[in-house]
């Protein structure tokens, strides 16, 4: 594992969707408060190589260092994108130029986080989903898809994020799952983590959902138990678009997206704030969502 001290900030933000002009203007104005700062980006950057290639190139010079985790949008096999690979050759790709820029993946030795609130090691992950988190009264991943065509709440990834090779994203999200189950068994057991996934570890950050059948393309009952087992300082994610932290078993679970235009003018404070996950915000007795908050998320993200 790579160390790096400092004292500096370990900061996060997610759902960057840079294909809108408002949201690419946030990023263009993203600078850290000091040199030593490190930024986690908790996916859905863009859908084409070009502007993620852009976004992470520019926070890259920014930050001290910058980590990646990989959300649905990134995964996408989308029409106006150049590059038409699928699947896991996509997620290489994407890899592949993170290396490039010197930006951490899910697929590098976890750094460990020796500045304020450390040290702990920052675990970025690629799960993906099974459908595991079901409608009420569904039993199956068909009965649950059916339901949610009923309501016309379906994600795009139907169409546009492809397993190849597997042969379903759940059998691909499982081969994540034990992959880097194994990785996170083998840290030290004395050391802390903060572990940042696109989609929640468990299931209850969902329950605010609009469009609770959403909740089928957001993670996985097999990680429900992650933040216990393995010292979890704070779970960063992101995909709900509802930016609030809870707390779980005593964890800390920090949603840290920025979301569609839409979404943020409605609330109150600047947009793209990036959320501090090192040192802490508010420990001094916080154990509920953050003010002015609401439910989120539906549709066909």
């Amino acid at each position: 594992m790579e160390s790096t001290a400092g004292a500096g900030q370990l900061l996060a933000i997610s759902d960057l969707h840079i294909s809108y002009p408002e949201n690419r203007a946030l990023v263009e104005e993203m600078r850290p408060d000091g040199d030593d700062d490190w930024l986690i980006v908790a996916g859905d950057v863009a859908e084409t190589v070009a502007d993620i290639r852009w976004a992470l190139t520019t926070l890259a010079s920014r930050f001290r260092k910058v980590l990646w985790a990989p959300g649905n949008h990134e995964l996408w096999t989308h029409p106006k994108d150049s590059v038409e690979l699928r699947g896991v050759a996509r997620y290489e790709h994407l890899v592949g130029l993170c290396r490039e820029l010197g930006v951490v993946t899910p697929e590098d030795p976890y750094p460990v986080w020796h500045g304020p609130g450390g040290p702990v090691a920052v675990a970025p992950l690629f799960l993906l989903y099974d459908y595991s988190f079901l409608p009420a009264g569904c039993a199956t991943k068909d009965e649950g898809l059916d339901y949610a065509r009923g309501t016309g709440v379906v994600c795009n990834d139907e169409y546009l994020l492809h397993p190849d090779p597997y042969p379903t994203r759940e059998d691909w999200c499982r081969a994540r799952v034990a992959e880097t189950e194994r990785r996170l068994a083998a840290l030290p057991a004395d050391l802390p983590t903060v572990l940042v996934n696109h989609y929640p570890l468990d299931r209850h950050p969902t329950e605010v959902l609009w469009y609770p059948e959403f909740a089928m393309w957001c993670g996985t009952g097999l990680t429900a138990d992650w933040h216990r087992r393995f010292r979890v300082a704070t779970m960063v994610y992101g995909h709900l678009h509802i930016p609030r932290t809870t707390w779980h078993d005593g964890v800390r679970f920090e949603e840290v997206s920025v979301g569609y235009p839409r979404e943020w003018r409605k609330r109150p404070g600047p947009p793209g704030r990036l959320r501090r996950i090192m040192p802490m915000e508010g420990e001094a007795g916080d154990r509920g969502v953050a003010p002015g908050v609401g439910r989120g998320r539906g549709g066909t993200q």
